[in-house]
């Protein structure tokens, strides 16, 4: 059994702010006994105006946030999702949305880039995103081996489309990870739904954790961070605010799941 933990988070424009309140939730997720932690997308640098500049800042592992990830595990003896931090390679002004994972030692293990950009309009006070004017999509799609299984790695937007879990399940994924900042108009409407179909159609578990400031007057987001099942059962859930849910994961559930429902020998298409 592993004992997983979703921090949800209601972020500012201000890094040190941010960072403060990770370091609690943190703790608090290490204090129940989490193996695993997962942090929402943009937790540090949420609605940063520099985020090329930010971007240059993390470029390597001497940047703020990814020393402050790195930080915490080694304190907490704990692997840690870094939710997403702006990461700048060479070749574009523009960096990647970078889903960062460390391990109990402090190291980074992996470097998911977004791949889908939230290029959208939506009826809220913001009402136009277009993530592509800072960020360059990702390429590659990404499962790393844990000490708690194999692990998917995935962003918000992603959630969309489906066939990328479905590259994620077949690349041995078991648990996968969507750090988000869902907006509240969508989120309310297919936040969960799309969660727990990820979880039903891939056969793993679903961890979504996302940003919880329903009451932001330009860019309200949903919350209602989830741990699902690859049943779809809602193990964990919470609303809006900020908070840590909890789940224990037994892997041997993915198995005799599809030992008796093998999904993956009758597709057809």
């Amino acid at each position: 059994m592993t004992k997983v933990a979703a921090i949800q988070m209601c972020s500012t424009r201000d890094l040190q702010h941010n960072l403060q309140r990770a370091e609690a939730l943190l703790a608090e997720a290490s204090g129940q006994g989490a193996q695993l932690a997962v942090l929402p997308e943009n937790f540090a640098y949420y609605g940063c105006k520099e985020l090329r500049q930010a971007a240059c800042d993390e470029a390597d592992a001497t940047g703020p946030v990814r020393q402050f990830l790195s930080e915490q595990a080694k304190r907490h003896n704990m692997w840690i999702v870094g939710g997403t931090v702006p990461v700048a390679e060479s070749g574009d002004e523009r960096g990647y949305a970078a889903c960062l994972v460390v391990d109990s030692e402090g190291e980074e293990r992996a470097q998911y880039h977004k791949i889908h950009l939230f290029d959208v309009d939506v009826g809220d006070a913001h009402k136009h995103y277009r993530e592509s004017d800072d960020y360059r999509p990702g390429i590659e799609p990404m499962v790393l081996d844990t000490p708690f299984g194999k692990l998917g790695l995935s962003v918000c937007y992603d959630l969309r489309f489906a066939e990328m879990y479905r590259e994620l399940a077949d690349r041995g994924a078991e648990i996968v990870v969507v750090p988000s900042a869902f907006t509240a108009v969508t989120g309310e409407a297919h936040w969960q739904l799309l969660l727990r179909a990820r979880a039903v159609e891939n056969q793993c578990f679903v961890i979504g954790a996302n940003m919880g400031d329903r009451d932001h007057p330009k860019r309200p987001t949903w919350g209602g961070s989830v741990i699902v099942h690859p049943w779809g059962d809602v193990l964990a859930e919470m609303d809006g605010g900020e908070g840590v849910i909890f789940a224990e994961l037994d892997l041997g559930e993915i198995q005799r799941l599809k030992k008796n429902m093998p999904i993956a020998q009758h597709r057809r298409l």
